[in-house]
């Protein structure tokens, strides 16, 4: 580089004052183009060549970041600095790990675990060369127990160095481990020690982003619904403050999305969506990008725009995220049952670890009462109730005793279903999720009706109605019956109002199967109203028994 003229030694100068500042007040865009500017006239020197850095990484300029970061290792190493020329190494390899490079980042976190093993008798650079192979035996090689015991050797050294920013990234792998050897209370315990520092402020930028995201992916993995909720308000608080944080944000959103999808907050759950998918879709993270196009998929599906929803999903899978289980729902929603169960059948048979077969169980259970399958269905509610014992967990709970109350609907025994039912009702408003309250309180209306509380069944669709109404959930208000008041208290043909509902849709040309999957019975169920009706009606056809009705004014 040449020698730079006075005028420009003065830029420099000017540039690199606002290059700091910026990036003191965490203005990470600017910095790095300040930072950038000043770099062009004469080259940085280290201190401000790992501003360069983060602020690049920061800002989501990721060539930018790996290039300072190289530029940093080597002038660290050309200074005799081993220690910094390690770390440097070790962010190199982290960061290209983490966007699948997997080639490159094991090279350079081997350059820096070779450098502290050559020069560093004992450093806090010991620990952070074992991050890797932490996370490696936890989520790629799935041993927990080896992955536990390594990250609780990292925590001492970085407890032993003072380094905090180590110690909670080590807590993050730490935590996860104990939650995968079934220890959740310890490991939801070890997360959170790994949070207190990353909301006070106590660690970097990046190191804090990433425990944020760890963490909370974490509680939404295992459906710590409480802690992901207040966990993601401090994520959001803390992005709000950097207007030009480019990294993060996208996964802000994701998880910020989930939790306004669950209180019912729909319309501003497909805006974080779509701004997460935006932000992401074209960065080398394209498993976030994912994730934001199912999300907004899944919205899309529960409102009945069943197109978008569809090329949404197929875009999640496009990124790299299997889009189930909503697109099996959806496919059951357009009448497709055959596939629906297909797909279903596939995801839950081929996922080992009890906490992710979970995700899928309660939509096997609708889906496969759907196609006739008694047996699969009772299969994968009592999968579930084995997965919610013993852990405390409420929504995990709420869950199996939703399984356990469509069960008792699916065999036509509704005094079993009433129990379950309301205990799933009542958590799921505890927890503040008005759409699956709603869809139970329905379940609630069909046993009701069964034992001939028909004032205690229009109660809870009417309840139902309203939400789903609040909502935009066409698809269920479709599903719900008309509201009986209007019907006489007892009909001259002997018919109970669950006969005229099976009555009604039969007359509109569903099959039984459809039937019973509007209504949440059993395929037996509505072949034995069906019989009933025959005999009532004194029809021995489908035919004969749709002419009736319009014949008397029954539809």
């Amino acid at each position: 580089m040449p020698i730079p003229s006075r005028q420009q030694l003065e830029s420099k100068r000017k540039a690199l004052k606002a290059g700091r500042a910026a990036y003191e007040r965490k203005a990470w865009l600017d910095a790095w183009e300040k930072l950038t500017r000043a770099d062009a006239i004469e080259r940085l020197e280290c201190p401000d060549l790992e501003r360069l850095a983060w602020s690049s990484g920061l800002a989501g300029r990721h060539d930018a970041y790996f290039a300072a970061f190289e530029r940093l290792y080597e002038a660290h190493l050309e200074a005799q600095a081993i220690q910094g020329a390690a770390r440097a190494a070790f962010w190199l390899g982290f960061r290209l790990l983490f966007v699948g490079e997997t080639g490159r980042g094991n090279a350079w976190v081997a350059r820096a675990e070779e450098l502290v093993e050559r020069h560093c008798v004992d450093c806090p650079e010991r620990g952070y060369v074992l991050l890797p192979k932490a996370y490696a035996l936890l989520f790629r090689k799935q041993d927990a127990s080896a992955s536990r015991d390594l990250a609780t050797a990292i925590v001492e050294i970085g407890q032993r160095f003072g380094d905090a920013e180590l110690t909670s990234l080590a807590r993050t792998i730490h935590g996860q481990a104990l939650i995968a050897l079934g220890e959740h209370d310890a490991g939801l315990a070890v997360l959170d020690q790994a949070m207190l520092p990353a909301t006070s402020r106590q660690l970097g930028p990046m190191v804090t982003g990433i425990v944020y995201c760890a963490v909370i992916g974490c509680c939404q993995r295992v459906y710590a619904i409480d802690r992901s909720r207040e966990w993601t308000a401090a994520l959001e608080q803390w992005c709000a403050g950097q207007p030009q944080l480019g990294a993060f944000t996208g996964e802000c959103r994701v998880h910020r999305s989930e939790i306004l999808q669950l209180r019912g907050a729909w319309p501003e759950a497909i805006a974080e969506a779509r701004l997460a998918a935006e932000r992401f879709e074209h960065a080398p993270e394209p498993a976030a990008a994912a994730l934001a196009f199912y999300q907004q998929a899944e919205i899309l599906r529960l409102r009945g725009e069943f197109q978008a929803a569809e090329s949404a999903y197929r875009r999640a899978s496009e990124l790299g995220c299997l889009p189930q289980p909503g697109l099996a729902l959806l496919r059951l929603e357009q009448g497709q049952v055959d596939a629906a169960a297909a797909a279903i059948r596939q995801i839950v048979d081929s996922t080992t670890d009890p906490l992710a077969r979970a995700r899928y169980l309660p939509a096997a259970i609708e889906i496969l009462n759907a196609a006739g399958d008694r047996e699969g269905a009772a299969g994968a509610a009592r999968d579930l109730q084995r997965t919610a014992e013993g852990k405390g967990n409420p929504v995990l709970d709420a869950m199996a005793a939703h399984a356990a109350g469509s069960m008792g609907l699916a065999d036509g025994d509704a005094r079993r279903a009433i129990e379950p039912l309301r205990r799933a009702f009542g958590a799921w408003q505890s927890i503040g999720a008005p759409y699956l309250a709603a869809r139970i309180r329905v379940l609630i209306a069909s046993a009701l009706e069964a034992l001939g509380d028909r004032d205690g069944a229009q109660l809870e669709r009417d309840a139902a109605r309203k939400v789903f109404e609040e909502l935009g959930a066409a698809p269920d208000l479709v599903k719900l019956p008309k509201p009986a008041a209007g019907l006489p208290p007892a009909h001259p043909f002997g018919l109970t109002v669950r006969e005229l509902e099976v009555l009604r849709l039969l007359a509109s040309g569903r099959t039984n199967r459809a039937i019973a999957s509007e209504l949440f019975l059993s395929e037996k169920t509505i072949d034995r109203h069906v019989s009933n009706l025959f005999i009532k009606l004194d029809v021995h056809t489908r035919a004969a028994a749709t002419a009736f009705a319009y014949k008397h004014r029954l539809i």
